[in-house]
């Protein structure tokens, strides 16, 4: 049972509806769309590559997500450390 539940990627399903909750909780608590994307993009696109490799699929659809999350976690720090320095 739990190993056709992630052979058929479904886990990862699991896990992208969890993420798309905590960005509606997140719109609710008055975070911008673009804050939230920022936040949370780099963790979907891993789990699309995870989903992926589950799957079954071609090495270039493990490869990509997983490449796209790097640049848009690093937007995301330079945008929280400018914020943090601002502070000071």
């Amino acid at each position: 049972m739990m190993s056709g539940f992630f052979q058929s990627g479904h886990a990862a399903d699991l896990v992208l509806a969890v993420l798309a909750c905590e960005a509606l909780w997140l719109k609710s608590r008055g975070w911008a769309w673009g804050g939230i994307f920022a936040l949370l993009g780099p963790a979907v696109f891993l789990v699309l590559g995870v989903r992926a490799a589950l799957v079954g699929a071609a090495w270039y659809w493990v490869a990509l997500p997983l490449a796209l999350s790097l640049p848009l976690h690093l937007i995301d720090l330079r945008a929280r450390f400018a914020a943090r320095s601002g502070q000071d």
